[in-house]
């Protein structure tokens, strides 16, 4: 019998009929019905041409020819639990590579990882600045990114997503007007049209390429730009930024997004019931 065409889940019920010699308790254990144990142990049986179990007065037995299959069976079973044992393995469970935007990494994320390897003093973190970065070629576990939602990948929301239009104190502009406008991917003026505070599009004093730039550009004094709250909450603060009107909805906010696989890890279990505490960091 060809490898891919081997009945591994039909040789899953036999093991555990075997070692119980009970349809019913075989059942049980695999969450499953009786009738399906049966029709499973049936259709294997067809599959191989012999029959695995009599049934007696004293209740099901083995055949001579499930008895010589039943320990490589089990043997091979354990060697499926090392071999999955092993590729685990190498997603160590102590190391975790994130890709995220550098300046969520500095305003939120950075303070939190050090409060979970406080916890935690044989963890290690790699990080990457491309948070767009491709999960198998990268080798990653994790990615934060401004998105509107996780899409294909599983994720949770790090924070609300809310943005506010922010400037540099006027002492520092060096001028008491409105600055110009800074604008960037995530909050550009519309060709030919107005920003979100009734800018002409004339009226750009610079063109970032990110948030992280956009921030740089603001606290300089460059001019006005509308950022996701987390980036600038410190800043507002202690006065290095000022807000230019309240706070509103965002349709994008800073998301912890893995595929499925990296999901279902402990580490990244652990991590993510870290990162989503009500708590905040301690300092």
């Amino acid at each position: 019998m060809k490898r891919t065409h081997l009945p591994l889940n039909a040789l899953r019920v036999f093991d555990a009929a075997a070692r119980h010699l009970s349809f019913t308790r075989a059942a049980d254990e695999l969450a499953v019905t009786p009738a399906a144990v049966g029709q499973q142990i049936r259709a294997l049986e067809d599959g191989l041409g012999v029959v695995l179990f009599r049934r007696t007065p004293r209740g099901l037995e083995l055949t001579d020819e499930a008895l010589a299959g039943l320990d490589p069976l089990r043997e091979g079973f354990l060697r499926f639990e090392e071999s999955v044992q092993a590729m685990q393995a190498g997603q160590s469970s102590h190391s975790y590579a994130i890709a995220v935007p550098r300046e969520f990494y500095a305003q939120w994320l950075a303070p939190r990882l050090a409060a979970f390897r406080r916890a935690r003093p044989q963890v290690r973190f790699q990080l990457i600045a491309d948070e767009d970065a491709d999960f198998p070629e990268a080798n990653l576990d994790l990615a934060v990114r401004l998105v509107e939602g996780p899409g294909e990948l599983e994720g949770v929301q790090l924070a609300p997503g809310r943005k506010i239009m922010v400037a540099a104190p006027a002492a520092d502009r060096g001028d008491a007007g409105a600055p110009g406008w800074i604008a960037w991917p995530g909050f550009p003026l519309p060709a030919g049209g107005t920003g979100e505070a009734g800018e002409a599009a004339e009226e750009v004093a610079l063109q970032a390429g990110n948030a992280g730039q956009a921030l740089s550009s603001v606290l300089a004094g460059l001019g006005r730009t509308t950022l996701p709250l987390p980036l600038v909450e410190e800043a507002l603060a202690d006065g290095r930024l000022v807000a230019l009107g309240p706070a509103e909805e965002s349709r994008r906010a800073y998301w912890l997004v893995a595929p499925r696989p990296q999901w279902r890890q402990k580490k990244v279990r652990d991590l993510v019931d870290h990162l989503t505490a009500v708590t905040p960091p301690p300092a």
